[in-house]
């Protein structure tokens, strides 16, 4: 029992494949913030921003529960692998790209990556802590995957401005290409040392599974609450977020390495805040972050409203941080709580798909609501919809007794596999 004590929140497969995480994004974050920027500079009208992103999200809207879904068959560091060769070819894209139609391809490839990393990196996280411990070790692994958000858009910012975005995107490419070497290196390795076999993934095992979630999504339960929540909140971030770069620059006058320096302190605030807000869902329940966090975000949104400088703008992208930092580790140990251990992929492969297929033509809405109604319109939904949204999370959220069971005996069972394995 004292040895079980003593056990650090973070174990040894754990860390090596956050050190993974942290060098591959680095590169991802490097350009993302930009890339709405980067596709005004090939051409693209406002309009067309908000159309490409649209256009782009067509297959991680179908890739992003078969990712999840492969990842519980094929095993996470495996599936993790498959999306990074992915991930290699859109950098390839985004370098040689000579329009902003040819992004398109760069872009889905790289949300195809995403598709099988997301809901792998979430479920391997699950699957390394305890019952008690797992609102704070999604605190810890997020908090330190912050980092990502520091470094990388400064970087990116720093380079496109100083010299050019060909050349920040073949530092980013460089940067993926060592990450997904080393990511292929540990799916290999994890299957040679794996005890259990694993059954081939099928078409009837797929279907399975599928049929499994959309019982729970039509229970009514606390499934169907979360989901309801998460595709309200999609459709509001993907009508603006996209938007948000072109905002600041074209409006405001914000330069390409500010933009990049509020990404980073979005992520440092949300690093400080990160262990906090797991160790706020284990003692106080999930819904108290969510709620909370929530609420924080839609002041932060007030104030970017109101912005007019970088340090104003700074203020707004700090309150971002804090909020998504009680949100997220909350909402991602709900969520492994919430359904069967064998579904946790497909779960989370469904729950972070960014846009869903009501959200689908958000970013392209708010475009057009940027042009007829005027920039500040897309803005005001996120604020709107959360404000609606919140009183039903507080009475949703929920664990009913029978769930907080069958959870805590997956976790027994999880904890006996772990230590037979080691």
């Amino acid at each position: 029992m004292e040895a079980a004590k003593k056990q650090p929140l973070l174990n040894g497969p754990l860390r090596l494949f956050m050190g993974t995480m942290i060098l591959a994004n680095i590169a991802g974050s490097m350009h993302f913030a930009l890339l709405p920027i980067y596709l005004q500079h090939l051409g693209a009208n406002i309009e067309q921003v908000g159309l490409f992103f649209t256009l782009s999200a067509i297959i991680p809207l179908l890739m992003q529960v078969i990712g999840g879904w492969l990842s519980d068959s094929i095993g996470r560091l495996q599936a993790i692998a498959i999306g990074s060769v992915a991930g290699v070819l859109s950098y390839v894209i985004y370098l040689v790209s000579p329009r902003w139609e040819w992004l398109l391809l760069a872009a889905t490839a790289g949300f195809i990556t995403r598709s099988f990393v997301g809901p792998s990196f979430q479920a391997f996280v699950a699957e390394q802590s305890t019952e008690e411990t797992r609102g704070r070790v999604y605190g810890i692994t997020e908090g330190l995957f912050s980092v990502v958000g520091i470094i990388g858009p400064p970087l990116g910012g720093f380079l496109s401005e100083r010299y050019s975005f060909k050349v920040m995107y073949a530092v980013a490419g460089a940067m993926y290409l060592i990450a997904a070497v080393i990511r292929v290196w540990m799916a290999r390795d994890a299957t040679r040392t794996e005890v259990t076999p694993r059954e081939r993934p099928t078409f009837s095992g797929l279907k399975r599974s599928l049929l499994e979630m959309a019982g729970l999504l039509a229970a009514g339960g606390i499934i169907t609450w979360i989901f309801i929540s998460d595709g309200v909140r999609d459709i509001a971030v993907n009508m603006e977020q996209q938007l948000r770069p072109l905002y600041m620059q074209n409006l405001n006058g914000i330069t390409n390495t500010q933009i990049g320096l509020l990404a980073s302190v979005s992520s440092i605030t949300m690093m400080v805040v990160m262990s906090f807000g797991g160790w706020l869902s284990d003692k106080w329940g999930e819904r108290v972050g969510i709620v909370l966090g929530l609420l924080i975000v839609v002041f932060g949104q007030a104030v970017f409203l109101m912005s007019q400088t970088f340090w104003t703008f700074a203020i707004a992208w700090g309150l971002f941080g804090v909020g998504w930092g009680f949100v997220s580790p909350a909402y991602d140990a709900l969520i492994s709580k919430a359904v069967p251990m064998r579904l946790r992929g497909t779960a989370f492969g469904l729950f972070s798909t960014s846009i869903g297929i009501v959200a689908l033509p958000a970013p392209y809405i708010g475009g057009l609501m940027w042009r007829y109604l005027g920039p500040k319109a897309p803005f005001l939904v996120l604020p709107s919809v959360m404000l609606i949204m919140l009183p039903i999370i507080w009475v949703k959220f929920r664990l009913t007794k029978e769930e907080e069971a069958v959870s805590n005996q997956q976790s027994a069972v999880s904890s006996e596999a772990e230590a037979a394995s080691s």
